[in-house]
This record gives structure tokens, C-alpha cells and sequence, in this order.
């Protein structure tokens, strides 16, 4: 049977969103630069080669509307001669993307494609269309599975609802089982300074394709050209001091605060996967590979431990213990749910997001799964270490977990 190739992983640095540098830049664009500097890595096959471009997007609307998939392909060196498919499970759509990927290489229906995820929060979430969002019979019987339900204030603007009520999930969690203030703040310091040690060290560098940002300079005809090649959203001098005198962010007395919770950013993250013939035949390298993405279903008022039940039917499934597994890479949409996850699957710190994670780096909705599939593949090689598992929380109360080996 034939293995699902990672053959490379890349990726735009990460900006906040609405203030930070990629806000004027359409996620279409962006995206198919990314796609355009992985191929450009890669020159030993004919891009035309390129069966399918998939793309996981969280609000495919907008300027992320129109199948972006096919127009981020028609943008791209891909050219109209690549089809392209978007794909929506929120959070996890980078990874889902990857998984329908790989299921084509597997079937052999395909030999060669384009799978990642992109996010402009900056461009959709202030203008989304909510004219008949909400089924009636959902509000009434699960309402918790809608992102964006304020029941109490159904007036207030969608883009609040939609932070708010992922919040106030995370505040659900960390009350029911027991997860206090002090150890999210001491989780969050954690995750800012591994990922100032990670950027110090040089270990993103390898995935982040400098991106020109052009910008028109003010009360002048003059342009400026910013090359983004980092990460600008962490804090390395975060202290945990500061942290502990944040205010809570979504509920009265609660404990997810700013410093403790997954930022608001914009992004693409892009995989060319293909078959072991393939890359035999145009000689290519073996980032890793893709053995497989679960699902499993959870509490909508209890999204964040998505992960605890997904990554045991993966176990299950693949005939595996927590520690067969070398490295976990875990969203970290909230300190809150990362914690309980992993002191539920009782998963060594040491294993888990080496590199930090969503809480300094950010999380673009629909950029994430892609992101961190080639993170834990790099740090599988860098490490020495075999496998790896990636796995996210969902909106309206998901889990997905995917099984990676490094090549």
C-alpha cells in the first residue's frame, strides 16, 4: 500500500490580527505566495504535476469565499490546470485538509498535492453574514454547539460571540475539573519561553517563507515593503508576575485570561504530500509521514477536551500506549483545556509542544493543523525521536488527533 509522503511543510510568519502586519493582506494572496515558495523547493517536478490543492478555512467567506482552495490554486504556480477544494471543520481544518489529502494519495486517485489551511480573521470575522445563522431547534435543544450563541444578548456582533463563547467553554473546563488560575498562568510562561528558546535557536526559521507586505506610506505616494519572516505575536519577556495580574477575559471572576489563552491571528500553513513513487521517481525528500486522522465528538459546553477522547481512539486504533508516542503537538486554544488533556492522557510535559504553542504564537483558525504537522515532523528530526501525535480541540464540541512518523 502505498505511504503518504510529507514531502515539506511551510508556512507565513503569524501576525496579530486586525493590528498586526498581514491585516491588509488577502488570505487568497498569501496563501498562494506559500504555496509558491514550497514548490520553488521543490523544482525537480513540473507543478502541473499537482493533482488537487486542498484548503482548510474556518470562515470560508469573504475574502476567504468562492472556494478559496480553487482560487488560492489558480493564484498559484498550480495554475487553473490544479482543482481545489475547501474544507471547514474550524479549528482542525488545516489537518482535515491533510487527511483528505492523504486519503487520496492512499486510494491512489492522486500522486501529488497541496494541502494546508489559511486564515484571515482580519479580513471575515468583522463582516461575516449572519442572516438565518441559527436553526431554531439548535437553539433550543444544543445551543452550545453554535459558535457565536449569546443567549442572553443575541444582538451582540458576531465576532465577540465567537471569542466569547470559546472562553467561556475554557472557563467550564477549568472549573469542572479543577484546573486553577495559577497553573494556566504557570502553562502560558511555559509555552512563551519555549517558544522564545525556539526562535532564538533558529528552529522556525526552516518553515517561515519571508512575505513582502507592501504598504502605502501616509499622506505620501511612496510604498513601503516590509519582509515578514517571523513570528510577532509572542512576548519573551512575559513573567509570571504579569501574568497572574491579567483580568479575566470572559467571565466575572473566572480564570482564561489574555495571557492564557490563544491569540487572534492570521496566517497560511501549506504541506506537499505525495506517494512514495512519487517521490522516487523526481527525487525528493521525506519530511515524514502521515499515517492517519481520527474524530471524535464531545460536549459543545466542553469543546477544549475534544483531544482527551480523540487521541485515545487514535491510540486505540493504531494499537499504541502515551508512551509509544515521542512528541505531542496540541493546540493550545486555552491553557485551561491544554492542561486537563494532558494531565488526563497523563502526557509528560517534556513531550508536549516543545516549541511552545498557540498561547505566544497565535492561532489563524483554518492555518493551525497544517502549522503544526510540520512542527512536530522538524522536531521529531531535530530530536532524534519517531512519533508524533497532532492533535486539536473544535468548535461545537469536536476532537481530531493524526499519527506522523518522521521519515
Amino acid at each position: 500500500m502505498n505511504k503518504v509522503v510529507v514531502v515539506d511543510s511551510v508556512r507565513s510568519g503569524i501576525t496579530k490580527s486586525f493590528r498586526g502586519r498581514l491585516r491588509d493582506t488577502r488570505p487568497d494572496d498569501l496563501a498562494a505566495y506559500v504555496i509558491n515558495a514550497l514548490l520553488a523547493r521543490h523544482n525537480s517536478f513540473d507543478p502541473q504535476s499537482v493533482d488537487d490543492c486542498i484548503i482548510g478555512c474556518a470562515f470560508p467567506e469573504g475574502a476567504q469565499g468562492m472556494n478559496t482552495a480553487r482560487n488560492i490554486a489558480a493564484l498559484s504556480a498550480l495554475s487553473v490546470n490544479c482543482s481545489g477544494t475547501t474544507v471547514n471543520r474550524y479549528c482542525a481544518s488545516g489537518l482535515q485538509a491533510i487527511a483528505f489529502g492523504a486519503g487520496q494519495i492512499l486510494s491512489g486517485n492522486a500522486s501529488a498535492l497541496v494541502a494546508g489551511g489559511v486564515e484571515s480573521i482580519s479580513m471575515t470575522l468583522k463582516h461575516i453574514n449572519t442572516n438565518h445563522l441559527y436553526n431554531q431547534r439548535i437553539q433550543q435543544d444544543i445551543p452550545g454547539i453554535y459558535l457565536g450563541m449569546d443567549i442572553e444578548n443575541p444582538a451582540t456582533e458576531f465576532i465577540k460571540n465567537v471569542f466569547n463563547s470559546m472562553g467561556q467553554t475554557a472557563e467550564i473546563v477549568a472549573k469542572k475539573y479543577g484546573i486553577s488560575r495559577v497553573a494556566q498562568d504557570e502553562y502560558a510562561l511555559l509555552s512563551q519561553q519555549r517558544i522564545a528558546h525556539a526562535q532564538t535557536s533558529g528552529y522556525f526559521s526552516s518553515e517561515i517563507i519571508p512575505f513582502p507586505i507592501q504598504r502605502q506610506k501616509k499622506a505620501s505616494t511612496e510604498i513601503d515593503t516590509y519582509i515578514l519572516n517571523q513570528d510577532e505575536c509572542n512576548k519573551p519577556d512575559t513573567n509570571l508576575e504579569n501574568l497572574l495580574a491579567l483580568s479575566p477575559s470572559f467571565v466575572d471572576g473566572g480564570t482564561a485570561t489574555a495571557g492564557n489563552s490563544s491569540q487572534i491571528t492570521d496566517g497560511a500553513s501549506m504541506c506537499l504530500l505525495a506517494s512514495d513513487t512519487f517521490c522516487d521517481q523526481h527525487q525528493l525528500q521525506r519530511l515524514g509521514y502521515f499515517h492517519g486522522m481520527v474524530t471524535a465528538g464531545c460536549a459543545p459546553e466542553e469543546m477544549g477536551a475534544g483531544p482527551l477522547y480523540a487521541v485515545k481512539k487514535l491510540l486505540k486504533q493504531h494499537k499504541l500506549q502515551i508512551s509509544d508516542v515521542d512528541l505531542f503537538e496540541m493546540n493550545e486554544a486555552f491553557a485551561s483545556t491544554t492542561l486537563y488533556c494532558q494531565q488526563s492522557l497523563r502526557i509528560p510535559m517534556e513531550k508536549l509542544n516543545v516549541c511552545g504553542g498557540a498561547i505566544g504564537l497565535g492561532h489563524p483558525f483554518g492555518m493551525t493543523g497544517s502549522r503544526l504537522v510540520g512542527r512536530i515532523l522538524r522536531d521529531l528530526k531535530r530530536l532524534d525521536k519517531r512519533l508524533g501525535i497532532v492533535t486539536l480541540c473544535v468548535g461545537g464540541g469536536m476532537g481530531v488527533a493524526a499519527l506522523v512518523e518522521r521519515a
